[in-house]
């Protein structure tokens, strides 16, 4: 009869091993960690979300070969499952990360990705459609100070100038060649050839677009306001992409365009404006990108800067 194979006492750990090329080690964790968040919703309720957690802190010990990394995994499934999340919140979870290390670390850093849901008015019926922005926050606390920054992306339409321009021409050229003899025209007359295919003989060219925004919040205001944030910039392009889109609608968004003539140079100062006068704005940094239809490349623009000091 075989015996049991006999259990060790003490699991080994080489963690405890002496260490080689000994150097401190900026950021140690892991990255995309699947997890459930709670966050606040558009109307202030509280909503369940799967998250994309990277989680690290710094080796502050060289001596030490490594962290304690599952103690990092363990303490993060159950941080964020009793309340949404806020910027305290994050303090806490930083710095319980940092005491899980017992002594060999002093900093922590996580970076939370997840897709935010907005439901959106439709721009003239009575419709309404969801729409989905991935967001990104970015908390990291080191000597007690937290540092909080905040990224998303919100797509919107852009019609060209110049391309405006030259459809003008060709539609004005057009108009006096069909009523070079014409006299005297009559509104109705107008009317119908400007109703007629005859009275369109160029459309400026428009494509979907794209602002990628990061934002550092100030230390004063204990929210992620994304909610607030998404809508300024979209209130700043003035052509945001739809949801529900009846006939009227179609109508309504052709006309935005219309008003909102803007080269990519343009739109990124369009959206940095509306940062530099939000109050918990520290410091932005924008890229818009213009998925052209008339290139096969697409037109980008960056600014950064940062928000009014008064």
């Amino acid at each position: 009869m075989s015996s049991s194979p006999s259990i060790p006492s003490r699991l080994p750990d080489v963690a405890d091993d002496a260490v080689a090329l000994a150097r401190q080690l900026s950021w140690v964790g892991m990255d995309r960690i699947a997890l459930p968040l709670r966050v606040h919703g558009a109307d202030g309720d509280t909503l369940q979300v799967a998250a994309s957690i990277d989680a690290a802190v710094n080796l502050q010990d060289a001596g030490a070969r490594g962290i304690h990394m599952s103690r990092l995994y363990l303490r993060l499934q159950d941080a964020f499952a009793g309340e949404a999340l806020t910027p305290a919140g994050l303090r806490r979870v930083l710095q319980d990360m940092v005491e899980s290390q017992r002594g060999l670390s002093t900093a922590a850093r996580l970076v939370i990705r997840y897709d935010l849901l907005l439901k959106r008015r439709a721009l003239a019926s009575e419709h309404s459609g969801w729409k989905n922005y991935p967001v990104e926050i970015e908390a990291t606390l080191r000597d007690g100070h937290l540092k909080l920054a905040v990224a998303f992306a919100a797509e919107y339409s852009s019609t060209c100038p110049a391309s405006a321009a030259l459809s003008r021409q060709l539609n004005a050229e057009r108009f006096a060649e069909d009523f070079a003899n014409a006299h005297p025209l009559s509104t109705g007359v107008v009317s119908e050839w400007l109703h007629s295919e005859r009275g369109l003989a160029a459309t400026p060219h428009a494509q979907r677009s794209r602002a990628d925004v990061r934002v550092e919040l100030r230390a004063a205001f204990d929210e992620l306001p994304f909610t607030a944030l998404i809508d300024s910039v979209e209130q700043a392009v003035g052509t945001p992409v739809q949801t529900a889109v009846k006939r009227e609608d179609e109508q309504a968004f052709a006309r935005l365009n219309a008003e909102n003539l803007m080269f990519c140079e343009d739109a990124a100062r369009r959206v940095a404006a509306a940062l530099a006068d939000d109050a918990r704005v520290d410091r932005y940094d924008v890229t818009v990108s213009h998925f052209e239809s008339l290139h096969a490349h697409d037109a980008v623009a960056r600014v950064s800067g940062v928000g009014n000091r008064s």
